[in-house]
């Protein structure tokens, strides 16, 4: 007994003893080590010399009715620009901050420091004696625990299920605070907790957190709220006193006195504002508009350039989401078949000028893309167990969307298409396409919300017309769009999903069982496959870039031949239009540019 006892104590001391010799660092990164060492000046893609002063006015397509991103009710319909890579993390702080110019590195912020083991398996934070909210209040390990926990109780998913996995809270100090998770099975998780937004407790309501509200949150990011117009502007209003503005992290950041974005409900009434100059930056996704679009006075003055900013992440996945809770959508044939009826030859020369190049997976144009590519042993080891839930030609890396003759019409891909619905129980009967054990039509609504939309579905609603699928095109408002896709209220719409070089822990909002039935997930197709429920474990249990990789592409392959989308297109760098006003550092981060490091050009002067 009492060796068994002492055994014991050993252990215990051992493992005391092993946490101990963690040490303390000044960042963390997903694979291997971060890029940047201790004692760094400046993130790569910041400009220290930025001057401070001036504004930026933006603009984005859409609404909102909430100040609170982070609950379901806030989910689509919350003001910009809170805490985003692009806009910035204007209002709410992490204790960690992300580098946009490595796959996936954490630095300190809120957090001097941090610890983590190899196992993965608990996280500590010591926070920045300096770090407070915008009312100085300081930022204490009370804020931090009650910020993961209502965000457990009362956030959305994926927010709730990763706080959820939080197994203690445990202070260590009076400064610090150590999280411990069941095991280290999620090597993403500690990362992905360091990036909650942290609230402050004493001004917050637990009890309405839940609510959809229009009262400016209190935060400690750089900008406080200066103006709230719901549903058509917000302006946000630089902190003189803003506690960060000397890291290392944040030198070359938040630039601007003001920041306003307005919205709008038109995409074209987005584009008349920039070209008056209400909006001095925009995004341009249209190549034709990108082509032609810029022959106004601003320009042809050289009051406004066109920037390409070339990025090394993968390429975005923007498709025509199939709704499989829908009966007729819940045959993968019938959806492979449907798919192949994009012509995107004729439509990408006859509508965007040739300009755009065909998006075929949801990681295309990087190591993580199956595309091209066969399957590796890791790869088939980790697929053996979901026999037949990839097509045998995405196993060997054979498969690429349709080829067509560009004519719209494409005779031999027309009738192979109908093979294919004929083998999924459907027949041609006059010029109706007909399930022939129930008797009705091939018939379905495709929802859009902008002129380019309407555009593209038009032109497959012709191709669907010649094998008797009849196919409506529904334009709606953009909060419209948003209520639908929210309650999954849809056949086929639009959606993007954005890729990165370190997916993880999101991609069970995107793609899980569990989320698919959540109002307001991420899973807008309803995916229920239980071999990609196990491929997201294994991306993100994996401890060597090798495994990662494998379980990407293993993933790329099952979403590829459950054919939840038709792939569309896919620009093959940003475009982004920009009054003289603002400028911007040379370098451009591996993410893509973002708002936050720009400056006032007038500033300057």
């Amino acid at each position: 007994m009492c060796a068994a006892l002492l055994g014991g104590l050993t252990e215990m001391g051992a493992s005391a003893y092993a946490e101990e010799t963690v040490p303390w660092s000044h960042g963390i990164a997903m694979h291997g080590k971060p890029a940047l060492p201790q004692g760094f000046s400046h993130l790569p893609y910041a400009n220290p010399e930025a001057p401070k002063g001036g504004r930026i006015r933006l603009g984005v397509q859409g609404t909102f009715d909430s100040l609170n991103p982070f609950i379901l009710k806030g989910a689509w319909t919350s003001a910009r620009g809170m805490k985003e890579r692009q806009m910035g993390q204007n209002i709410f702080e992490s204790l960690l901050l992300r580098s946009n110019d490595e796959p996936f590195t954490l630095y300190a912020h809120l957090a001097e420091a941090v610890r983590l083991p190899e196992a993965r398996d608990w996280i500590e934070f010591r926070l920045n004696p300096a770090a407070k909210f915008s009312n100085d209040k300081p930022v204490t390990v009370e804020d931090v625990e009650f910020s993961l926990k209502i965000m457990r109780d009362k956030g959305r998913p994926p927010y709730s299920d990763w706080y959820g996995r939080i197994t203690e809270f445990e202070r260590t100090g009076e400064r610090s605070i150590k999280l411990h998770f069941k095991d280290g099975t999620d090597r993403e998780l500690p990362l992905l907790i360091s990036l909650a937004p942290i609230y402050s407790k004493t001004d917050t309501d637990a009890q309405t957190f839940d609510q959809s509200t229009l009262e400016p949150p209190v935060g400690s990011g750089p900008y406080t709220f200066k103006e709230i117009d719901p549903g058509r502007r917000v302006v946000y209003e630089r902190n003189p006193n803003y506690w960060a503005k000397d890291l290392p992290v944040k030198v070359g950041f938040d630039n601007f006195d003001t920041i306003s974005v307005d919205y709008f409900r038109d995409r074209n009434a987005l584009i008349e504002a920039f070209k008056k100059g209400d909006v001095e930056a925009l995004a341009f996704g249209n190549p034709a508009t990108w082509e032609t679009g810029f022959d106004f006075p601003a320009y042809n003055e050289g009051k406004v350039v066109k920037d390409v900013f070339e990025k090394g992440t993968p390429a975005p996945m923007l498709g025509l989401a199939f709704n499989t809770r829908r009966p007729h959508f819940q045959d993968k044939r019938v959806r492979r078949a449907l798919s192949m009826l994009l012509d995107f030859d004729f439509i990408n020369r006859t509508l965007f000028r040739g300009l755009y190049e065909r998006t075929a997976g949801y990681w295309d144009n990087s190591e993580l893309s199956s595309i091209g590519k066969p399957a590796s042993d890791k790869e088939r080891a980790l697929l053996a167990p979901f026999e037949g839930v990839v097509d045998p030609d995405v196993m060997a890396g054979t498969w690429e969307p349709a080829q067509t003759d560009g004519s719209g019409r494409d005779r031999a891909v027309l009738r192979e298409a109908v093979s294919l619905l004929q083998e999924a129980g459907y027949a041609l009967e006059g010029r109706q396409m007909v399930n022939k054990q129930t008797g009705q039509a091939l018939s379905f609504e495709m929802l859009v919300r902008t002129k380019d939309e309407e555009r593209v579905a038009l032109s497959l609603q012709r191709t669907m017309k010649l094998i008797g699928v009849e196919m409506q095109v529904r334009s709606v408002d953009a909060s419209q769009f948003e209520e639908r896709r929210f309650n999954f209220d849809f056949d086929m719409l639009f959606n993007s999903w954005y890729a990165s070089l370190s997916p993880g822990g999101e991609q069970y909002a995107r793609w899980s069982s569990d989320a698919a039935d959540l109002p307001g997930s991420r899973n807008i197709v309803g995916a229920k496959e239980p071999a990609i429920d196990s491929l997201i474990d294994e991306m993100v249990a994996a401890r060597t870039r090798e495994d990662f990789v494998a379980a990407v592409r293993a993933l790329d392959r099952v979403l590829i031949s459950g054919a939840y989308a038709i792939p569309l297109y896919h620009v093959p760098a940003e475009w982004v239009g920009r009054w003289t006003t603002l400028d911007h550092p040379e370098q451009t981060p591996v993410y893509g540019h973002q708002f936050d490091n720009w400056w006032s050009a007038t500033a300057a002067e």
